[in-house]
């Protein structure tokens, strides 16, 4: 069974919400980023989103943006972030999701990235700008090599076409709270907690809800209908404030540990 599947499970025994915590790979560097990521899992993170940068993102805001920057800026790319996965795996057993756009892992190669990525130690992938009807080829391929495909649904997405996204994805589904970019923001519109209800029980997976959380008392809140939280904003902000400081990491491990606790 795929790791991201068996966590999945395992929380579910456990009567346990999930948190999902999502790093940019080489922000501020790769030792350092390493050490961020090994920090999050320590503090109790269930899954890790590493980020791939990319210069020309449509769904980032401002923060995960700037992480970006600073992280491309350092040489970071695919094959590099393949390379911070692997030297994770060497310490942490905590399943990995490579996040990030289409065009970066087009010229790598799609065919290599599945086995190159799936060797490294990558569980899954969320492809923010490959539209599903599009995604067919990948998916297979991406199964053929044991990787989840992380669908990615929005409050403008229809039911219908989720529970399309349901039928072709693997491990979770990742439910985008608000319309917009990602940051951090003070509360969720409204309507966002009966529109997770409305997804939930239309779905089969594992249903996270990210964008906007910034706190342990919305992570409680994002998981009323659902399996799991995604926090990233938050937890960039750190990197971005505390940088190679050798006290960033141990911020982070105590804002992730705040957000587990607030799931249990």
């Amino acid at each position: 069974m795929n790791a991201i599947n068996d966590t999945f499970l395992k929380l579910k025994n456990a009567g346990e919400k999930g948190l999902v915590v999502y790093l940019t790979a080489g922000d501020p560097d790769f030792k350092s980023s390493l050490s961020y990521l090994r920090a999050a899992a320590d503090g109790g993170a269930d899954i890790l989103e590493v980020g791939v940068p990319f210069s020309d993102p449509t769904a980032d805001g401002p923060t995960i943006e700037a992480a970006s920057r600073r992280a491309l800026a350092g040489g970071m790319n695919v094959r590099k972030a393949l390379e911070l996965v692997h030297e994770l795996q060497k310490t942490h057993s905590t399943p990995v999701v490579l996040f990030g756009y289409y065009n970066p892992f087009f010229r790598y190669g799609q065919t290599s990235l599945w086995k190159d990525a799936r060797a490294a130690g990558v569980d899954g992938f969320l492809v923010v700008d490959l539209p599903y009807e599009e995604a067919g080829v990948a998916i297979d391929e991406m199964r053929k090599e044991g990787l989840c495909w992380i669908p990615l649904a929005a409050p403008t997405s229809g039911i219908g076409r989720i529970r399309e996204f349901d039928r072709a994805g693997s491990g979770f589904m990742y439910l985008i709270s608000v319309t917009g970019v990602t940051g951090v923001r003070d509360m969720f519109p409204p309507e966002m907690l009966s529109w997770s209800g409305k997804v939930k029980s239309a779905v089969t997976l594992p249903l996270a809800v990210g964008f906007g959380i910034s706190t342990p008392e919305m992570a409680r809140q994002a998981v009323r209908h659902a399996d799991a939280a995604i926090v990233g904003s938050a937890c960039v902000k750190i990197v971005e404030r505390d940088g190679r400081s050798s006290r960033g990491p141990a911020r982070l491990c105590q804002f992730v540990r705040s957000l587990k606790s607030a799931l249990r």
